[in-house]
């Protein structure tokens, strides 16, 4: 056992990280000049080798400066699901010295609207079957080029997978819009690259305890910390296979299934969803290696009939982040290919990653050790006192995997960190305790959050919708506890007098997946007559909370996905 004054650290690793001190866009180069004819992209039956890949990053990039007026620093959405598309898009992006902004593909035109307001992207990269949504999102804030990729165009057309249509179907043209395989062919070049570590690169979305979301202002020094990070805590070497199912619009999916692979001159095995099908075949016929699958996939996938008609001892690691692993999924995924998961911690504020387990020693239900070179402290969260072992507080953390702040929002950022003991932290809203060894393990929110299947979901937010019904006078959200999601939302709804009897569950929840993204509608919702409120009128979400785990306690009844 390696243990030292500070707690367990893995003796086959050194504590501190010799990262590279390049931009992004410059790992790409690296891994297609040592390996140009390794697979980059695999997608079902198909798929890029590096130098292939590296001359569609620049083609991309190329077309995006000399057609698209794309200067450095200007803000690119990108607005579709896992596909070489996104790869692609995202690499040359950041090729032509511009600023990412990936969007959930789930989100819709009231949501991405804000998007485009907030972040002030002029350019979006879209799928086709979200032309509409985005065409809506953008009334008030027109584009000046907007490219539309077809999944199809990336497909053989031998493959023999049973792929949904919106895969499946063909390229639609679209007026006003650029089609993606015109760009590629038009085989533009972009200058030279001006990147540097400390640019700005990316603006992940993360939503705040107000519900609002806010841009994450990421550089590629920040990433580049924790790309270097997981390669070497997860041994990971050229040629790995790794499912690349992890959302790629969220820092989790941009760290395993975005800059991992190319880091490491590995494979992205492209699945644009969680398909358990689709995922048992491609980890069987690509030979996954590696894979980031959150719990409730796992359980998906244990529960396949026919698990053990696969060959899938080419997997050696799978592994996590943003929802705790049931004990019992645990001994069951050991037990069915002998695997250990793997459980990390960290936020959209950090590049995804402060916590890991160590792979020789990892425990149960726990966040890990501070990633290398990162400060991580439990500390009262009134009087940001550091505690002892084992006394619950707020987790802050320290480290260069830290962004810069939230786009445009100066006093949400200075509230974010605070000074202990003469050291920068970030607070995280997370309560949780650090054991004798140096484990972390959370216990509980400060923020008021929901976290449905790894998703985070804010209350706020979504009421704020349900108050656009004309039917509905109050309205407050809470979690339930669910034992396939973690959680799921519930809605207690006071109805309008008038229009008691128009108003039904079904037709809400119906009203709610038009409006929002589909993580985050009710699955549940309760009319009641009134809404406990305090002496000024707010009302008592966290007395509804209370109540609501004291009446679900011992049960978490299934909601499905």
């Amino acid at each position: 056992m390696a243990a030292t004054a500070s707690g367990y650290w893995p003796r086959h690793l050194p504590r501190e990280l010799a990262r590279p001190e390049t931009a992004i866009s410059d790992v790409l180069e690296t891994s297609a000049r040592r390996y140009p004819r390794r697979a980059a992209i695999r997608f079902f039956g198909s798929g890029l080798d590096y130098a292939e890949m590296l001359a569609e990053v620049e083609a991309f990039a190329g077309w995006l400066t000399r057609r698209a007026g794309v200067c450095p620093g200007d803000r690119v959405m990108l607005y579709l699901q896992n596909s070489p598309q996104w790869l692609i898009a995202y690499y040359g992006i950041l090729r032509a010295d511009a600023v990412a902004v990936p969007v959930n593909p789930m989100n819709r035109a009231a949501e991405v609207e804000h998007y485009l307001a907030d972040s002030g992207a002029r350019v979006a990269v879209c799928a086709q079957d979200l032309v509409q949504e985005l065409r809506t999102a953008s009334a008030a804030h027109a584009l000046d080029a907007l490219i539309v990729a077809t999944y199809s165009d990336y497909l053989c057309a031998a493959h023999d997978y049973r792929l949904p249509e919106w895969l499946t179907a063909p390229r639609q043209a679209f007026d006003g819009a650029a089609a993606w395989s015109d760009i590629i062919a038009a085989a533009e070049r972009p200058g030279l690259a001006r990147a540097r570590p400390d640019d700005l690169c990316c603006l992940p979305y993360t939503s705040g305890s107000t519900g609002k979301p806010k841009g994450c202002m990421h550089t590629h020094a920040s990433f580049m910390h924790n790309m270097a990070g997981l390669a070497l805590w997860h041994w990971t070497a050229p040629g790995t296979a790794f499912l690349a199912v992890a959302p790629m619009y969220h820092v989790a999916g941009l760290a395993h299934s975005v800059h991992l692979p190319v880091f490491v001159g590995g494979t992205a095995v492209v699945l644009p969803r969680w398909d358990r099908d689709l995922a048992i075949q491609l980890i069987s016929r690509e030979r996954v290696g590696h894979a980031a699958i959150p719990p409730t996939a796992i359980i998906d996938l244990l529960s396949h009939d026919g698990l053990e008609d696969y060959d899938l001892s080419c997997l050696r690691r799978i592994t996590a982040g943003g929802a705790s692993m049931p004990a019992e999924v645990w001994t069951r995924l050991e037990q069915a290919l002998g695997i250990t998961f793997v459980e990390g911690y960290g936020m959209t504020e950090t590049a995804a990653t402060t916590h890991n387990n160590p792979i020789d020693r990892p425990k149960r239900q726990c966040l890990g050790v501070p990633f290398f070179d990162t400060r991580a402290i439990v500390a009262d969260p009134d009087t940001l006192q550091p505690l002892g072992p084992n006394q619950a507080g707020e987790i802050m953390v320290g480290g260069p995997q830290l962004f810069k702040g939230y786009w445009n929002r100066p006093e949400e950022t200075r509230a974010a960190f605070v000074e202990i003991e003469g050291q920068t932290y970030l607070r995280t809203g997370d309560i949780g305790i650090v054991d004798e060894e140096g484990y972390f393990f959370m216990t509980d929110r400060a923020k008021r959050m929901i976290n449905a299947s790894g998703y985070k979901v804010w209350p706020a937010e979504i009421e704020s919708v349900l108050y656009q019904h004309p039917c509905v006078k109050e309205a407050c959200v809470i979690g339930v506890a669910d034992s396939y999601r973690g959680e799921t939302v519930k809605a207690l709804v006071v109805r309008a007098d008038a229009e008691r009897d128009q108003l039904t569950e079904e037709s809400l929840i119906a009203w709610m997946k038009e409006r929002v993204a589909a993580y985050k509608y009710p699955r549940i919702v309760e009319f009641v007559d009134r809404l406990p409120k305090s002496p000024v009128g707010k009302i008592l979400w966290r007395e509804l909370q209370e109540a609501e785990n004291a009446r679900s306690e011992g049960t978490m009844p299934p909601t499905g996905p």
